[in-house]
């Protein structure tokens, strides 16, 4: 007798493709379920040191119903070169700022940079031509495939208002820092990560888990050097995580490589207060690694090797979203580099959240407690929350440094709660 088996879908790679933009439907039905569609995603692709670049607009007919594409004129070490140099013009002409032995490094060791307004603009409007002379550096050429191209990104970048932009990038660069030429006096709108919701990403596919259900109250981790819990707005981002979370306090690495080390683990955010660092192994490459109150250095490779037994089971565990607060881990999800963040996509996290430059640790406290205030409330997105960051740092502090932290997938990333 012929009778239904039940099934479980644990993925639907194809929902792009089959179900509609989210839209307002009959006055009694709501809008429907589900992550808004992206406006624009921008495909950057390297083979050997030549770099291809693609981008469209999801709905949206481009000529000859084909994505604009072109091959960029810069060469990929070039490239990286120039976002290298553009993230330590940050470092060495905003936070390594020192005009007065009195009052040393004001930008570095204060989040208001109010009582500096006048010189704190400026500075702005300088990053902001940096950031320019990135992207036209990058989409420089006379090729006319690559002068149509750049008459359309930057086009799509500065005509249209706030995008949801997805970079699919082999090479990490500092989308947020970049910045369009819009011809108006303040640089600030001028930046991406102000204008826009940004994301990188470039990963593999994550893992297949069990679907996700909703709680009452999430589960966190402080992940965290003892040395650093009494700097700036720390303490306060500890009693946030308790008072509103479930939350684990790990300071030695034996607990978190043990936690990583099970099959479940199951928690919403994972939050690293630490240190980062390149080590070299030893070798030509450095890899990024972070340290908690001992001195082992946590790499990907550490990372992985606890995880890695875990990836083909169906019964694992582990997709939080991670606030990597520790120097350089901004960098730790490059798909150039094999380091810790894209690891920590790799094998299943939602998102990472980290700096791409050495931040103050007084202004990296304040943003953990603003990000996760926000975050727990399962109102907002990582990428709404991150681009409110950028505007409000900027409206009530004059404070750019927002605009150094790099979300690695996670646009749509949201705490699902129950009501």
């Amino acid at each position: 007798m012929p009778r239904d088996l039940p099934v479980l879908v644990r993925q639907n790679p194809s929902a792009d493709y089959t179900r509609l933009p989210r839209q307002a439907g009959p006055a009694d039905a709501g809008p429907l379920k589900g992550p808004a569609p992206l406006d624009l995603v921008v495909s950057l692709r390297r083979h050997g040191d030549e770099l291809d670049i693609s981008a469209f607009r999801p709905g949206e007919r481009t000529p000859g119903t084909r994505m604009h594409r072109t091959r960029l004129a810069v060469p990929a070490p070039v490239l990286l070169a120039k976002a290298a140099r553009l993230r330590s013009v940050w470092r060495d002409r905003l936070i390594g700022y020192d005009p007065d032995p009195f009052n040393p490094y004001p930008f570095a060791t204060a989040v208001d940079f109010t009582p500096h307004a006048a010189v704190a603009e400026r500075k702005v409007a300088e990053l902001a031509e940096e950031g320019r002379y990135f992207l036209q550096t990058m989409l420089d050429g006379a090729d006319r495939s690559l002068v149509r191209f750049r008459e359309y990104l930057t086009a799509t970048l500065t005509e249209h208002g706030s995008l949801r932009i997805s970079f699919d990038s082999d090479l990490h660069l500092p989308w947020p820092m970049l910045a369009v030429d819009t011809d108006r006096p303040d640089p600030w709108a001028d930046f991406l990560g102000h204008r826009h919701q940004i994301e990188q990403t470039g990963a593999s596919y994550p893992p297949i888990q069990p679907p996700n259900s909703a709680r009452a109250k999430p589960v966190t981790s402080l992940n965290t050097d003892d040395q650093l819990t009494g700097i700036g707005r720390a303490p306060e981002v500890r009693k946030l995580l308790e008072d509103r979370s479930q939350l684990t306090v790990r300071t030695d690495s034996d607990l978190l490589l043990e936690a990583l080390s099970a099959a479940v683990l199951d928690e919403d955010v994972m939050y690293f207060w630490c240190h980062g660092q390149f080590v070299s192994n030893d070798s030509p490459y450095e890899q990024l690694a972070v340290r908690l109150s001992d001195d082992r250095h946590i790499d990907a490779d550490l990372v992985r090797r606890h995880r890695r037994r875990h990836l083909d089971r169906s019964d694992a565990v582990f997709r939080p979203f991670v606030l990597l607060n520790a120097c350089h881990t901004g960098q730790s999800a490059a798909a150039e580099l094999d380091h810790l963040g894209r690891a920590l996509v790799d094998l299943g996290a939602d998102g990472v959240l980290g700096p791409q430059l050495q931040i103050p640790q007084e202004f990296a406290a304040e943003y953990a407690f603003a990000f996760l205030d926000h975050y727990l409330t399962g109102e907002f997105t990582a990428g709404e929350i991150t681009q409110q960051l950028v505007r409000w740092f900027a409206r009530e502090y004059r404070n750019p440094l927002a605009l150094a932290y790099s979300l690695h997938c996670g646009i749509d990333s949201i705490l699902e709660l129950k009501p």
